[in-house]
Parts: structure tokens; C-alpha cells; sequence
């Protein structure tokens, strides 16, 4: 009976970390309804023409970067020589649409400053917002386990592709982790990791210049290269910890990642 009783904590333990907090919906739902509304055919729009000149702006993702904003970034970057003094010049640096949008203040990284493994995620939510540190909320507990039990804790480096938190949480556009990309491969330059963990597909589509979806890229080696080709460093893609509390089967998948990562961090560092 003791047995049972553990088994059954434990597994509710496991559906309440990962956001499960009711077991029946106030209404029923009638999910093979649902599902056959999703197979009818859907009417394609028609298309609207307009003149060239009233044509709406381009969306932001779309836009490409000011040159001036990214050689503002990298000057900025190339002048700090240590961790402090880039967090500073990334609180300073105005090029990212992202600080007037609502945030409270940059948030660049935490973890130790000469890791073996730099973990990059895509931007701050809410919780990173508040205090000033990346992956601090419920997915950054998530993660932090994960490292742990995976032999990697106090080995990783955490920060994200853009500073600022963007507005309600969306994915950060293209043109906004351009412009915080100058910071981004300046910290891979200070601390000088061994190698790379993309967490999340706006992380890995970015910085790998891929097209594909994270569950495509998840578990591949790549070889990551900075915009100048001075630095290249073997880096792994893998499924954001958000999307794991949101997916909880997932979680195996990504196990199988860091234990792929670990397993060739500790070859590499194993006398030959």
C-alpha cells in the first residue's frame, strides 16, 4: 500500500510541474467533432490588389536591420572586455526595438562565466523581465533540473538571442536578434565555451541560418559560425523547456539531447 500511495504522489507531483492543475473541464468537449471541422476543405482567400503605393508596410520580422544599428552593436560589444562591462554596454545599446516596447530592463545572463557549455534560448518572459536574469520562471526550473541530473550543472552559461522581453512573450523577429547578435557572439567569445545549446526554434533558426522547425533540427549536430568566421563551435539544438511543460511526453526527446551533449563534452575531455 506504501508502494502505491508513493507511485501516486509521485505521478501527480509530475502532472503539477508540468502545469496540469484540474483533471476534468468544466464543460465536456466533443473532440471528433472538432476534428472533422479541422479536415473541410478551407476557401482560399481572394486575393486583393492594390497600387504600389498603398501598399502596407512590411511586418518587423520581415524588415532587415539599420547597418548603422549593427555596426553601433558590434563597436559597442568589441569595446567591452569582460562579461560586466558587456551586460552594461547591452543596458546602454538603444539599437533593439525591444527596449521600447515595454520592458523593464535588459536581461543578459547568468551562470558561470568560463562554462563549458553556453545555453542560448530564445528572449526573457515575464518572470526574466522582473528579475533581471534569463530563464528564472518555471521553464528555467525545468531547465536547471534538467542540466543538473544530465552532469551539467555549474558547466553552463545561460542567455538568449535578444535582451528585452517582447511584447506579451511573442517569438523575437528576425530583425530583433540582429541587432542584439553583436552581443551574442561577443559573450561566446569571452567565455569560450566547448560548445553550443540552442534551446527553442527561434534560437536554432537563427543562429544556424536553417529554415527548419525545432523538431527537425532537436538532436543534430551543427557546426555554428560567427558573422566574421573567426569562431566556430559544434552546437546542438533541442525543445525549449516551455514547451516541455506544455508537452510533458517531449521530455524524453530532450533528455536524449543533453545526454548526447554531455556524453561528447566528457569524450572531448577524456586523455587520449
Amino acid at each position: 500500500m506504501t508502494a502505491d500511495r508513493r507511485t501516486v504522489e509521485s505521478l501527480l507531483a509530475f502532472w503539477a510541474d508540468a502545469g496540469v492543475d484540474l483533471s476534468l473541464a468544466d464543460a465536456p468537449q466533443d473532440r471528433m467533432a472538432a476534428g472533422l471541422e479541422a479536415l473541410k476543405p478551407k476557401l482560399a482567400p481572394v486575393a486583393r490588389f492594390a497600387p504600389a503605393s498603398a501598399a502596407a508596410p512590411a511586418d518587423s520580422a520581415a524588415e532587415a536591420v539599420d547597418p548603422s544599428v549593427i555596426a553601433e552593436g558590434r563597436a559597442l560589444a568589441a569595446a567591452a572586455s569582460d562579461l560586466a562591462a558587456l551586460e552594461a554596454a547591452i543596458a546602454a545599446f538603444e539599437g533593439c526595438a525591444l527596449k521600447r516596447q515595454g520592458a523593464r530592463q535588459a536581461v543578459f545572463a547568468r551562470g558561470e562565466p568560463n562554462a563549458e557549455v553556453m545555453v542560448i534560448g530564445e528572449g526573457p518572459g515575464a518572470e526574466e523581465d522582473l528579475q533581471g536574469a534569463p530563464f528564472v520562471g518555471r521553464a528555467g526550473k525545468l531547465l536547471d533540473k534538467m542540466l543538473a541530473a544530465a552532469g551539467l550543472a555549474g558547466r553552463a552559461f545561460i542567455t538568449n538571442t535578444v535582451f528585452w522581453r517582447p511584447p506579451g512573450n511573442r517569438t523575437p523577429s528576425p530583425a530583433e536578434q540582429a541587432a542584439c547578435r553583436p552581443f551574442l557572439e561577443r559573450a561566446i567569445a569571452l567565455v569560450e565555451p566547448k560548445m553550443l545549446l540552442l534551446v527553442g526554434g527561434a534560437s536554432a533558426k537563427h543562429l544556424l541560418q536553417r529554415p527548419e522547425g525545432i523538431l527537425t533540427l532537436r538532436g543534430r549536430w551543427f557546426e555554428w559560425r560567427s558573422e566574421d568566421g573567426a569562431l566556430a563551435l559544434p552546437a546542438l539544438p533541442t525543445l525549449h523547456p516551455a514547451f516541455l511543460l506544455r508537452q510533458p511526453a517531449a521530455k524524453k526527446r530532450a533528455w536524449e539531447d543533453l545526454l548526447r551533449l554531455a556524453e561528447r563534452l566528457d569524450r572531448a575531455e577524456r586523455p587520449t
